[in-house]
């Protein structure tokens, strides 16, 4: 193989000849690993070689080591482990260093990319141990390519999300500290030098830990990057405000000093700016201080309830009040009328510091905000109006509510009256600000007086501009959930009066000729909040709102024919995904009432399966609108398994939709609950299915504990049928429930958390099947492992209230399934008293909880007052 040859040809115009080029690399990749690799550090090394084939080649190394998925990236570093020869992975990596030192950038970054994949799998396993010494000395005494590619390097290193690579470099901080900041410094003439120095430096501050607590090396840390603030090369002095952030967030508690000495000053002068990417940055600095403030707060709350020892507060947010909040105010004026939704600039910026500023300082804010929002409300530069009205809104969440109310009540009728705004921004922020008073305050808003104003306003607003339905769309949801949630169980709310017409409204604005996807999509969400949230007294509206999405769902089927594009594809996909979401809504509020409509729902959504392609968004969806016609008809959704099953078989085999997969997964829970024992006939795929999918390396772990708690599921459907899987399925549970968690890889103590959860769910679902069908003997073989896995969660100081409530519903189920005292020595050992005192006493638990451990103390007494074959257990 002519490697250059076929690496130009990767990147030809020509699709077929790339798309050969690109097969020949695969193949070479997975027949010929080792001298593939070496070819490519060779062409990435080699200065004769035309900069493009050498950009092609570190792309391809880069791309060796690369996979989306963890079991693929497992498979890929054991190749390099098990595969390459020595000599080989000599020469590779030689390579790949000697080409930091080249003039060609491009080949050096793709070179630190390669290092920094090999890095991952190296240095972990304490090899290429002269790595990070080499990479100092290049900084130390190499050219300005090789001190660059180098810094580089370390920080592709450092910002790797591998766990056991960042528990390794912490043994090298000192040598990644040693390179950064000599090059970080000001005496570092290269300024691209030291923007990749201070990038590293950013990179590695969490492995820098240590030198944190020795104060001269604090001290000089923080002089390096306060100095490269102000650099005059904007790109540093971004760097510089992002490793501050980054500081403030790792070490708050060693801060004190800095902040009075420097960075109260620089960072109010680096949020004004001219460059806007430098002002971010240095506005950002202040929502980490909010942040991290607000963080200590409830840490030192709830330590406080533990007696246990409580952070340093300093307050640094409220000291600098006086100052920062000015700022802020005046940069919200700084609006961009070109920004998309999702552009972030430094008005929103500005906009999201006050949202924090507010909720960390509380009604310290209130006094510089209303005097800004007074003087500008109504001020003639339509700026000035919008900022005004922005910042009302930012502060409605952190001060207390017998401050804002009046505010709120005085100035609601002024901003709805800037609804009618001659400017679409100020219309869009005052909808946005009305929204927050719903979400933060909405208790100040009174349903008699208000309603019939405010929501004139947000519907007109959603009819005025396509740019204001986002805003208008988040107000009314808001508003519903306020005014419906608690009182949903009532005949009537406030929301009842004006449903009909908001309905109508909704209706109108989602068939808008300008109506946007995302328009349309909003205004179903709000629809949808609408019905799941009004009083009960709207029912029959909602049963003929049925008919329309019914209608409007059946026209979609027809438009499949004329989707010429991928626009009118995603267009027709997404608008089928929120009829279906609105039908849920009104199935789930229906319930039983649903009946007469269920034939005509059943085909239509079968129909949809049936027309629609199985990597589509539009399946997830309408498997919860019969996850909801399964949860409201119960044992009379039978009637629908058979012509039904087949889709829901591919939807628990497709692992490329994993979405669709994991709500095929649930629904056959849903199904389970519903129809009981005639859900039999279909178990064994079922089972086949669930367990495959437990195997799988595609799927994401996190569907692991829906799988076990479906298990319990269709054990309680079909009873002592589910002897045929007992075995098996016990297997998997024992082996589930061995998986623990390291104590600071937070993401993985929540994962076992959730597994756990599962597991009980399923012991839990098997015990009721077998007591219920009065064959109980054939799960005693296992009580004993369920009793160590019961030990398991008691003794781990991670628990959750439902994985407790769950513990003691199977502690008490086992009791009543076993009431002749077969087992009455398991609960006497002294962990059970304690484990089932310890939930039933915990004033944080809600009633079921603690009604679920009075029960299981219940059951366990009773074990211990009877008298075991062979054995004398008293109380």
């Amino acid at each position: 193989m002519n490697v250059s040859e076929v690496l130009a040809n990767t990147i030809s115009p020509d699709a077929t000849i790339r798309h050969a080029a690109e097969q020949q690399l695969a193949a070479a990749a997975e027949e010929h690993f080792s001298e593939y690799l070496r070819l490519l550090s060779r062409e990435l090394a080699n200065e004769d070689t035309q900069p493009f084939i050498r950009t092609a080649a570190g792309l391809a190394l880069k791309n060796a080591f690369s996979a989306r998925e963890r079991a693929r990236l497992y498979e890929v570093q054991q190749k390099w482990l098990t595969q390459v020869e020595p000599e080989i992975k000599a020469e590779v990596k030689a390579n790949a260093l000697t080409t930091l030192a080249s003039n060609d950038n491009r080949a050096g970054t793709s070179a630190a990319q390669f290092i920094a994949a090999v890095a991952a799998i190296e240095l972990p396993r304490n090899e290429w141990q002269e790595l990070m010494t080499t990479l100092v000395r290049n900084v130390g005494e190499g050219s300005d390519s090789l001190k660059q590619s180098s810094l580089v390097t370390i920080g592709y290193i450092c910002e790797s999300q591998e766990p056991e690579l960042r528990e390794n470099l912490n043994q090298h901080s000192n040598a990644i500290l040693t390179a950064v900041v000599q090059g970080a410094r000001k005496e570092e003439a290269n300024n691209d030098v030291r923007f990749a120095a201070i990038n590293a430096l950013g990179d590695s501050l969490e492995f820098v830990g240590t030198n944190f607590e020795n104060e001269g090396e604090r001290n000089y840390i923080m002089q390096v990057v306060c100095e490269a603030t102000q650099s005059p090369d904007f790109r540093i002095q971004q760097g510089a405000f992002g490793c501050l952030n980054r500081i403030m967030n790792l070490y708050y508690d060693k801060m004190r000093y800095y902040m009075e000495k420097a960075l109260f000053g620089l960072t109010i002068v680096g949020m004004k700016h001219e460059e806007e990417e430098v002002a971010k940055l240095a506005i950002e600095f202040w929502c980490t201080v909010c942040e991290e403030e607000l963080s200590i707060e409830d840490d030192n709350a709830q330590a406080a309830l533990e007696g246990l020892e409580q952070r340093p507060l300093f307050g640094f947010a409220r000291v600098a009040t006086p100052e920062v909040v000015p700022v802020l105010l005046e940069l919200l004026t700084k609006q961009d009328e070109d920004a998309t939704d999702d552009e972030y600039n430094v008005s929103r910026a500005a906009y999201q510091c006050l949202t924090l500023y507010a909720q960390a300082v509380q009604g310290t804010i209130i006094a510089p905000v209303l005097s800004f929002v007074e003087n500008n409300l109504r001020h003639e530069d339509w700026r000035m109006r919008d900022a005004a009205v922005s910042a009302f809104g930012a502060i409605m969440e952190g001060p207390e509510f017998k401050i804002l109310e009046p505010l709120i009540k005085q100035a609601l009728p002024v901003l709805i009256g800037m609804m009618g705004d001659s400017v679409v921004m100020v219309k869009d922020s005052a909808a946005y600000t009305l929204g927050r008073i719903c979400e933060c305050a909405g208790q100040a808003i009174d349903p008699a007086l208000d309603f019939p104003t405010l929501l004139a306003a947000l519907f007109t607003g959603l009819n005025d501009n396509p740019k204001m339905a986002a805003s208008c769309c988040w107000a009314l949801m808001n508003l519903a959930e306020r005014f419906g949630l608690d009182m949903i169980d009532g005949a009537e709310n406030p929301l009842s009066k004006h449903f009909e017409t908001s309905v109508a409204n909704l209706l109108t604005a989602t068939e808008r000729p300008d109506a946007d996807n995302s328009l349309r999509t909003a205004a179903y969400e709000v629809l949808n909040t609408f019905v799941l949230n009004v009083g009960s007294d709207q029912l029959p509206i909602i049963a003929k709102l049925s008919d329309v999405i019914l209608d409007r769902l059946e026209k979609t089927i027809g438009m499949l024919g004329q989707v010429v594009s991928n626009d009118d594809k995603i267009t027709l996909e997404e608008m089928q995904s929120s009829l279906a979401s609105v039908l849920m809504s009104i199935i789930s509020r229906l319930d039983k009432e649903i009946k007469p409509q269920a034939d005509k729902i059943m085909h239509l959504l079968l129909r949809l399966l049936g027309a629609v392609p199985s990597t589509s968004i539009v399946p997830e969806v309408v498997f919860g609108a019969i996850a909801a016609l399964t949860n409201a008809l119960e044992e009379d959704f039978a009637v629908y398994m058979e012509a039904f099953v087949p889709y829901l078989y591919t939807a628990l085999q497709n692992e490329q939709e994993q979405a669709q997969c994991s709500v095929a997964i649930g629904l056959v829970s849903d199904i389970a609950r519903s129809i009981g024992d005639a859900v039999a006939p279909y178990c064994d795929n079922f089972m086949n299915f669930l367990l495959n999918n437990l195997k799988s390396e595609t799927l994401n772990q996190s569907f692991k504990p829906a799988i076990l708690q479906c298990f319990g599921d269709i054990a309680q459907a079909i009873g002592a049928n589910f002897e045929t899987y007992l075995q098996v399925v016990m297997q998997v549970l024992q082996q589930a429930s061995t998986i623990s968690a390291a104590e600071n890889n937070y993401d993985m103590v929540d994962y076992v958390l959730s597994l756990r959860e599962g597991i009980m769910d399923a012991y839990d679902g098997i015990i009721i099947a077998f007591k219920t069908s009065g064959k109980v003997d054939v799960i005693a073989q296992y009580v004993r492992v369920i009793f160590g896995f019961l030990q398991i969660v008691y003794s781990d100081p991670h628990k959750t209230e439902t994985l407790l409530r769950s513990s003691m519903g199977v502690l008490g189920d086992l009791a009543d399934a076993f009431p002749n005292g077969q087992f009455a020595e398991l609960y006497s050992a002294d962990w059970i008293v304690a484990f089932v005192k310890e939930v039933r006493a915990n004033r944080e638990f809600g009633p079921r909880t603690t009604e679920t451990a009075r029960w299981a103390r219940e059951q366990v007494r009773r074990q211990l007052n009877i008298v075991a074959p062979n054995q004398n257990i008293t109380a």
